[in-house]
C-alpha cells in the first residue's frame, strides 16, 4: 500500500552520466558520477530524512540496475532532490578522503 507520508528518491536523479531525458533531475554541477545506494542512504541519513533503501530498476530504463530511497516528506520534491544532491557530494568527498592514503 502506498505511503503518502514518504517520497521516493531514485539514484538516477543524481547520476552525472545520464542526460535529463534519461532521468537525471539535478544540474551537472551538482550531479555525482555513478552514485551508489549506500552513498545516497548516507546522504539522506545526514539530513535526518529517515531513509529506507531498496534495490530496483528505474521505470524509464528497466535494463539498468538502480535503486531508490524512500524518505519522509518534508518540502517540494525538487527542493528535496537538490538538498540531497549537495549532501551526496559531501558524502562522496568524505569517502574519497578515507580511501586516499597520505604521502609522506
Amino acid at each position: 500500500m502506498k505511503d503518502y507520508q514518504r517520497q521516493v528518491v531514485w539514484l538516477d536523479y543524481f547520476n552525472s552520466e545520464l542526460k535529463r531525458k534519461e532521468g537525471r533531475r539535478v544540474p551537472l554541477s551538482t550531479a555525482t558520477r555513478a552514485p551508489t545506494l549506500e552513498e545516497l542512504e548516507a546522504a539522506c541519513r545526514r539530513l535526518n530524512l529517515q531513509p529506507s533503501s531498496s534495490q530496483a530498476r528505474f521505470p524509464s530504463s528497466p535494463l539498468r540496475e538502480s535503486g531508490y530511497v524512500s524518505v519522509v516528506k518534508s518540502k517540494a520534491k525538487q527542493a528535496l532532490v537538490l538538498r540531497v544532491a549537495k549532501e551526496l557530494s559531501v558524502v562522496r568527498g568524505q569517502a574519497a578522503k578515507k580511501q586516499t592514503p597520505r604521502k609522506k
